[in-house]
């Protein structure tokens, strides 16, 4: 049986196309400069926006859209003055695993940079979603997460100065948060996590190193030990276009 345009029910993906045919002209240009972007491979560099209006006889503005939304989907990237196929997310696991594992497993090194780490009375908020006390003082621990020195993420996690008072001592603030505390005889019990798509603010776009316009992934945990005690709040922002999560179900 003939499927309109090529639309076979069983595809992992179906092209996009509606079925009375009519697209906007970015879109096809767009599927075009993506088997392009197949054929490339990670690394390859995409012809200038001139060559590629000339190949497919139209403006340079309905490549620029094409090429915008490959960018932002995490096909491309921009590298300098040029574009760039970039290479598969990083795919992360929804569990108490912590980032460190989850980038390791890929083959990639990860890291963190240092942006803050201070200490003030629990907010009221604060204090009730994680059932800590108000008032008491608690850490925050704020540091750009990297993968192979790719700015990727931003992190920033509350803790009870009272659980761990020499984190500003003896932490190392580019190694993994959750292996200092394993260290400190703290075991991880369980955990709430919420995921949302959410645009950076102009500070952490600065931070990450991103356009503000770029989606991000937030993912909201709160956790606690094996007695059920609150543990950390943390709040992180992945770059949506290098990141995807993972997780398996059972029935």
């Amino acid at each position: 049986m003939d499927y309109p345009n090529d639309q076979h029910p069983a595809a992992p993906v179906r092209s996009g196309i509606p079925e009375h045919g009519r697209i906007p002209k970015y879109y096809a240009v767009k599927a075009r400069i993506s088997a392009l972007v197949d054929e490339l491979g990670e690394g390859g560099l995409l012809p200038t926006e001139r060559d590629l209006s000339e190949r497919y006889e139209v403006a340079r503005e309905t490549v620029r859209q094409a090429i915008r939304e490959l960018v932002l989907e995490g096909r491309l990237r921009r590298q300098g003055r040029g574009t760039v196929v970039a290479g598969p997310k990083l795919e992360q696991p929804l569990s108490l695993a912590s980032y460190t594992e989850g980038v390791r497993r890929q083959g990639r090194t990860p890291g963190r940079n240092l942006v803050t780490l201070d200490r003030f009375p629990c907010p009221e908020a604060l204090a009730a979603e994680t059932g800590l006390t108000r008032g008491e003082p608690v850490w925050h621990l704020e540091r750009v997460l990297l993968a192979d020195d790719e700015r990727v993420g931003l992190e920033s996690t509350y803790v009870s100065v009272a659980r761990i008072p020499r984190l500003d001592v003896d932490f190392e603030p580019d190694s993994s948060f959750y292996a200092y505390l394993h260290q400190q005889g703290i075991a991880f019990g369980d955990a709430d996590e919420r995921i949302e798509t959410v645009l950076a603010t102009p500070r952490e776009a600065l931070l990450i190193g991103t356009p503000p316009a770029l989606p991000m992934l937030l993912i909201h945990r709160v956790s606690r030990d094996t007695d059920g005690q609150p543990l950390e709040r943390v709040r992180t922002l992945f770059r949506g276009d290098r990141f995807s999560f993972t997780t398996h179900l059972s029935g």
